[in-house]
């Protein structure tokens, strides 16, 4: 295609823009040139040819109509990032996870939950799934069967509409899920293929015998071996094999369909611009088929996020992409863009390698592990940002790739296997209280459920009232998220964490739930734990103000900026994590002792970094190395240390 846009894509952007202000349609003409290269090149790369040049036209089209009906409001949000897109990777971002229902009934309870968010520092939420989905199992929400509208149980659109703009009114941008890889059973694309619709048949993978199916199986992994083996299903109504990666009623969508990505890329505008801010493009990893691969991680799958990326800042600049990848450490950082796609895909991406390195170090007492695999990551793009997390509404699945343990003389599959037995509370001397999600016989993989709370024997130690125990698993649970504070990027806590809510006793009794345990770790917000943590000494008020410390301190140090490299220094001592963050204005270092007892760092590295003395901001107090000139850190503690 050519280079700049030709006439018949301006056409086709015209006819959207007859009632827009001149001086609005050359802003909406400038963008299109500017980003048309990316739309183009990725389009191109997975539609070449006519098929591609016609869905480009289609696609500026919609984009111009977009654009035509966006709100003034959000338009005004969209000068005001274009003037500065590095807004998401601002130390003050601070991110919080929650299902609506679970966190406030519905749209409207959220919008009511306001002044809580903004008292614990959140700039950015997350509502789990909120689209229409399918009656009674729904994979939380992830079986949509219509992507224009919202439960009922939670609301309407217009309530959707008037939250985002509540949310935004504070400073918090509103995230939500785009379903990308499948859509419901019951959905109006699944409907009329059952029905004989040739071209909607067309919008899945379907195939009229075993012959195709089994070759792809030889190397496709089970996502769920326990209550979804297989990744197709037989459908009498379509007399065919349909893929069905997750579940039997979630259908894959057939990519390779030009048709296909018009339709998401509807979707996304028209959500847009209800006010959503970040979309959270799910199982995007799983998007492209190709026989004699995983079916994961294919180069497709970055040039169809690249083009999807594009068109959004040519219609709505405000809105950035989070990749929901949980892939292997090596394969992340493709999310964010490598290569020809460098910077130019996912804006955010879940950095899952924080989360289980956070969770071996607490249980191996040893940070060796983390070291070797969190330095050996590759660079990000300086645009984008991580989203670190201690848990997620997801199961914790041990990700720990065999060579980094190898390296220092671990077992890949031996510490899977403590772990799994540590957090389900089967080794010896762990209190956890995780419930094992998934076990793979074949394999050996057994995933683990649990709130944080449970996972760090504060659930437990309640229990048993040992008031020793508590102040132990409080400080378990600060440490970790100091971490994911302390990283930089986004932080995200999931919904209860903040309140030290343990596992749901009663997970199982809701329809639909009693099969997943991870509905364990999905508790509904208790309204007397909130009411206490205003109640100073109980735990919901010491973990509460825990982490609004941590969010205070975070928003005022520009070394926590996304953009400021970060470096994971080697240790001497096994039980202390350091992690460097250069910055113009000086170092920031964060130091995270995983052990019970006091351990050492050296000071004659604190003077090479210039941090003797040095100010630990998040204990706010001057630290210096002791006559053995070894700075010494406490018992499960974090240091952030500044210069002076």
């Amino acid at each position: 295609m050519p280079e700049r846009p030709p006439s018949v894509v301006l056409a086709a952007a015209d006819r959207h823009l007859t009632a827009v202000q001149p001086m609005r349609r050359e802003l909406f003409m400038a963008r299109l040139e500017r980003w048309w290269p990316d739309l183009v090149a990725g389009v191109q790369t997975v539609y070449p040819g006519e098929p591609g040049e016609q869905l480009v036209a289609r696609l500026v089209g919609a984009a111009a109509a977009a654009f035509a009906d966006r709100d003034p409001e959000l338009a005004h949000l969209d000068l005001v990032r274009t003037l500065d897109p590095q807004w998401f990777q601002s130390p003050t971002m601070v991110g919080y996870a929650a299902y609506a229902e679970r966190f406030a009934g519905d749209l409207r309870g959220v919008a009511a939950q306001v002044d809580y968010l903004r008292e614990l520092g959140v700039t950015y939420l997350h509502l789990m799934p909120l689209l229409a989905t399918r009656e009674g199992d729904n994979d939380g929400g992830y079986a949509v069967t219509d992507y224009r509208t919202v439960r009922p149980d939670l609301g309407t659109m217009t309530d959707l509409r008037a939250l985002a703009r509540t949310l935004r009114a504070h400073g918090i941008s509103l995230v939500l899920d785009l379903v990308l890889n499948h859509v419901a059973r019951e959905h109006a694309w699944a409907v009329a293929a059952r029905a004989g619709d040739e071209r909607r048949r067309a919008y899945f993978h379907v195939f009229a015998d075993r012959t195709e199916p089994d070759r792809f199986e030889e190397t496709l992994p089970e996502v769920f071996p326990d209550f979804a083996p297989g990744s197709f299903t037989w459908d009498d109504e379509l007399s065919g094999w349909v893929w069905t990666t997750f579940n039997s009623w979630q259908w894959d969508v057939n990519w390779a369909n030009p048709e296909v990505f018009a339709e998401y890329a509807e979707v996304l505008l028209g959500l847009a611009n209800e006010g959503v801010e970040v979309f959270r493009l799910d199982a995007i990893a799983f998007l492209w088929k190709r026989p004699g691969t995983m079916c994961q991680n294919e180069p497709e799958v970055h040039a169809i996020t690249q083009a999807l990326r594009a068109l959004t800042r040519i219609a709505c600049p405000a809105v950035v992409f989070k990749a929901e990848a949980i892939v292997a450490p090596g394969d992340l950082v493709h999310y964010l863009g490598t290569g020809a796609h460098y910077g130019k895909v996912s804006d955010l991406a879940y950095h899952n390698s924080v989360m289980v390195q956070i969770w071996s170090m607490l249980a191996a007492q040893d940070v060796r592990l983390a070291e070797r695999a969190l330095a050996t990551l590759p660079a990000t793009p300086s645009t984008t940002a991580w989203i670190t997390y201690v848990r997620c509404h997801d199961d914790i699945g041990w990700a720990i790739d065999d060579g980094d343990a190898a390296a220092v003389g671990l077992s890949g599959f031996a510490h899977r296997a403590f772990l799994s037995d540590w957090y389900s509370g089967t080794f010896p001397g762990s209190t956890a209280r995780g419930l094992v999600f998934q076990e793979n016989p074949a394999t050996g993989d057994r995933r683990i459920s649990g709130t944080a709370a449970s996972l760090v024997g504060l659930e437990h130690a309640r229990e048993v009232d040992d008031a020793q125990a508590v102040a132990a698993g409080i400080d378990r649970l600060l440490l970790a998220h100091a971490v994911t504070f302390g990283w930089g990027g986004i932080p995200v806590v999931w919904s209860g964490d903040e309140l030290a809510q343990p596992n749901d006793p009663a997970w199982a009794d809701e329809p639909g739930h009693a099969g997943d345990n991870r509905w364990a770790h999905r508790p509904r917000l208790d309204r007397g734990s909130m009411a206490r943590r205003h109640v100073d000494g109980t735990v919901e008020c010491r973990v509460f103000e825990g982490l609004q410390r941590l969010a205070r301190v975070r928003a005022a140090l520009p070394q926590l900026h996304a953009a400021t490299p970060v470096q994971v220094l080697a240790t001497e001592d096994p039980g202390v994590l350091a992690v460097l963050r250069a910055h113009p204005l000086g170092p920031l270092l964060m130091l995270v002792n995983v052990t019970w007892s006091w351990r050492p760092f050296a000071g004659w590295r604190l003077r090479e970094l210039g941090l003797v003395p040095a100010h630990d901001a998040l204990a706010d107090f001057q630290v210096a190395p002791a006559d053995d000139d070894n700075l010494w850190l406490p018992p499960l503690t974090v240091r952030w240390l500044v210069g002076n």
